[in-house]
């Protein structure tokens, strides 16, 4: 398998860049992960990095990334939060990876059974988690208006990540101009931890 290059990466068009996420998925369900020499990838990327895509997920042990999607070293950015929220920290992290970094692709990965979004659909407060859950909580009022169910508890999980995209795109001029100007994708994607299928919203 090829480790990215500036050539390559400079290549990717920016649904090239979400086709070789669905594929990888595909990939991973079926088993057949791609051959890859970890060692070699460190080596050729010990000089620099060209990622194609920066993915903003959660920090569940269940979903990493890299394995879902059977990529490689140096292939994409991986931003990890509770809960996948956005911030000013997180927001900068994805603006250097495209802006400066040239990925064509950022995908906002929410995934089923997310204990952040559980807790903040039961309104849990504790400590810094509060105000992390407290950034869910516009996803739990626009779903939410009576008994929680665990079919309302997945709702959320979707709109959470609709609502960090919304976000990205109104606090984020950068990537707003350039997903506009056709230069990058932003998208969402749930990850179900039961059968290891990433749904494309």
């Amino acid at each position: 398998m090829e480790t990215l290059t500036r050539e390559i990466q400079a290549g990717i068009r920016p649904n090239d860049a979400l086709t070789r996420l669905k594929d990888g998925n595909k990939r991973f369900l079926q088993n057949k992960k791609t051959e890859r020499d970890l060692l070699t990838q460190v080596e050729k990327t010990g000089g620099g990095q060209f990622p194609f895509a920066a993915l903003l997920s959660c920090i569940d042990s269940r979903v990493p990334a890299e394995l879902v999607f059977d990529q490689g070293i140096g292939d994409i950015f991986n931003v990890r939060v509770a809960g996948n929220i956005v911030n000013e920290d997180i927001l900068g992290s994805l603006e250097y990876s495209c802006k400066v970094a040239g990925s064509k692709l950022v995908l906002v990965l929410g995934h089923t059974r997310c204990g952040a979004v559980t807790s903040a659909c039961k309104h849990v407060e504790l400590g810094n988690i509060t105000p992390l859950l407290n950034k869910i909580q516009p996803a739990v009022g626009s779903v939410v208006k009576g008994d929680l169910t665990p079919e309302l508890i997945e709702e959320v999980a979707v709109k959470n990540v609709e609502n960090s995209i919304e976000q990205i795109r109104n606090d984020s001029p950068i990537l707003k101009e350039m997903e506009d100007n056709g230069e990058i994708v932003i998208a969402g994607a749930i990850y179900d931890v039961v059968s290891g299928a990433v749904e494309f919203l």
